[in-house]
């Protein structure tokens, strides 16, 4: 899966928050619109403890994911 940088840019802005699967790294990663910068097929991530830098070619999903009153235990 090739991601161009604004499609990712443009998908981020319009949800907020992805997921995304990182060749690179076995979990996948959550990005949020208020700590990721996408440039020129760079992502940039800042951390509590760091910076994570990785290219758009290394993606291989993104995808929304949702939470449900249930994830929390709190379904009636």
């Amino acid at each position: 899966m090739a991601v161009e940088s604004d499609d990712l840019r443009s998908k981020l802005g319009e949800k907020g928050e992805l997921m995304l699967a990182v060749s690179e790294f076995e979990e996948p990663l959550e990005i949020h619109l208020h700590d990721t910068d996408i440039e020129d097929g760079t992502v940039r991530i800042e951390l509590t403890d760091g910076v994570l830098t990785f290219d758009t070619d290394e993606i291989v999903a993104a995808w929304h994911h949702t939470h449900s009153l249930a994830d929390f235990g709190l379904e009636d």
